[in-house]
């Protein structure tokens, strides 16, 4: 069973993150167009599940099954789309979950989704902190409820995108 827990931002997942970045660029090689550092642990100050959340961007998604065994040396079990066209899913630790690959083609919209949000909290500290208590509450509630814990942010999380997309579009 899964444990939420969620800590204060700790520095060290910048490092974790450079640190596992490399592993996958060496991994993908010329197939890696971008990397990012993504979710709650990409933003400084951002209380999170110490999960490190990484999306690479690769030139196109066929034939990227051939690097699984390359993933699955490095400790990730290869979970394809799970639940999202367009999108190949890694995950490490098992239940003690260290990091989560979200792998994209060039192009694809999710990716600035993804961004523009982290971007969003970044810019804006006082709504990560609103965001962060939030998930300290829902973790205390709900500590052995994944699902719980995830359907409890669900709406906030919404309204953040819509703001992030606004934010993001008065920038463009």
């Amino acid at each position: 069973m899964r444990q939420v827990i969620v800590l204060p931002y700790q520095s060290e997942w910048a490092s974790e993150y450079m640190r596992e970045a490399d592993r996958l660029r060496e991994v993908f090689g010329a197939r890696l167009k971008q990397i990012h550092h993504m979710g709650s642990t990409s933003v400084p100050g951002l209380a999170a599940k110490p999960i490190i959340d990484i999306l690479p961007v690769v030139d196109a998604l066929e034939g990227i099954e051939q690097f699984d065994a390359q993933m699955e040396a490095l400790g990730y079990e290869a979970k394809g789309e799970f639940g999202m066209p367009g999108r190949r899913y890694y995950r490490k630790g098992g239940d003690e979950r260290t990091h989560h690959i979200h792998l994209y083609a060039t192009g694809n919209r999710e990716i600035k989704r993804h961004l523009v949000f982290r971007d969003y909290l970044r810019a804006h500290p006082e709504e990560a902190a609103a965001y962060g208590a939030l998930k300290e509450q829902l973790a205390t509630t709900y500590p052995l409820d994944i699902e719980a814990y995830i359907a409890g942010k669900d709406a906030f999380v919404k309204e953040l995108e819509q703001r992030a997309i606004a934010w993001e579009n008065a920038h463009d």
